[in-house]
């Protein structure tokens, strides 16, 4: 209804303009003597024959504005591709009429078409991009893989160190593809029964050169429980979280535990992180104070993780205190979580 009112209020110029007509007619025939009922009775005639052409312009341009404001508050690009179609089929439906409005109509649908045309190009670039670098990691993995076939033969201080370097380069390249793969609606998870103890072990053992260069103890018991989720990803989240620990803590340990109900811990005795910093430490490229201390800080990896864990269903948080160190806490209860 409001509408409705809406609408003829934006055409009362036109309405305006049927009632001075009448009203003229209805002068002239007064001055002539004649009778007034040969003007009344075509007068009403065309008023109610122009309000059920009103009614049905106004019935017309209410569902069109009723599909623009939908569309309106929609976000994403498949929503948004309907609007040219809706836009070609206002001219047939005379709901924009005019030279200005249907010029209006035109520049706005030209407008939809190269925005669709500029998105199709950003979006093959975009999976052109994703296909060299997938071919990238593989590729760079050869070398990376020959490498440690040579450093596994010896066992010294400098081999130690050689290993954990290469390791960590393993990390940014798994990083990379990771940071691509996320940004797509790739369907790349496999859900089936995952042992926490079997990807906590295969972690730790990754990270067996870092924890006996720094001297690191390593608190860990084996923890016999199972979560329903994708091993491949659930196990980048737990490197990614093992290798903050050990890159920022010099000294003391590094603990592993399952807090009640199903909550997975992970403790370090570092240099911890500062509490402005906190609220901010899931933020993509944030690195904080510790990211100037330490220059190979990227930002990304705790993004990563969180953007994961959204997936996984897993709820992450980090708790910390500076110059004592930062604890990682998974909650894998799926009673609570919502799977994405």
């Amino acid at each position: 209804m409001m509408f409705a009112v809406q609408y003829l209020r934006e055409h009362a110029g036109m309405l305006l303009m049927q009632f001075l007509f009448v009203c003229v007619f209805a002068v002239v025939f007064y001055l002539y003597h004649l009778p007034l009922a040969a003007v009344m009775y075509p007068a009403l005639i065309c008023f109610c024959l122009g309000g059920l052409f009103a009614g049905r312009a106004v019935r017309a341009a209410y569902r069109k504005h009723r599909e623009l404001t939908r569309l309106q508050a929609m976000q994403e690009t498949q929503e948004l591709s309907a609007l040219p179609a809706l836009l070609e089929n206002a001219v047939c439906d005379r709901v924009l009429s005019g030279t200005v409005e249907r010029d209006y109509q035109q520049l706005i649908l030209s407008l939809c078409h190269k925005m669709q045309a500029r998105e199709d190009e950003m979006a093959a670039a975009y999976w052109e991009m994703l296909d060299y670098f997938t071919m990238w990691v593989h590729q760079i993995k050869t070398p990376i893989a020959s490498m440690r076939l040579h450093l596994d033969g010896e066992d010294s201080g400098r081999v130690r160190r050689l290993r954990s370097e290469l390791l960590r380069i393993e990390q940014y390249v798994e990083m990379v593809l990771t940071y691509f793969k996320i940004g797509s609606d790739s369907s790349d998870y496999v859900f089936h029964t995952v042992s926490l103890d079997k990807v906590l072990r295969e972690s730790i053992r990754k990270f067996r050169g870092d924890f006996i260069m720094k001297k690191l103890r390593l608190e860990y018991t084996a923890i016999d429980d199972t979560i329903v989720s994708d091993e491949k990803w659930l196990s980048f989240v737990v490197e990614q979280i093992l290798s903050n620990a050990l890159k920022y803590t010099d000294e003391g340990a590094v603990t592993i535990s399952l807090e009640e109900p199903k909550t997975l811990c992970i403790s370090d005795t570092g240099i911890g992180i500062a509490p402005e910093d906190l609220p901010q430490i899931f933020e993509k490229g944030y690195t904080g104070s510790n990211g100037h201390v330490n220059k190979q800080a990227s930002g990304l990896g705790l993004y990563l993780c969180r953007r994961i864990c959204d997936r996984l269903g897993i709820a992450i948080s980090i708790v910390s205190e500076v110059e004592k160190g930062t604890t990682v806490r998974l909650d894998l209860d799926q009673r609570r979580t919502v799977w994405k």
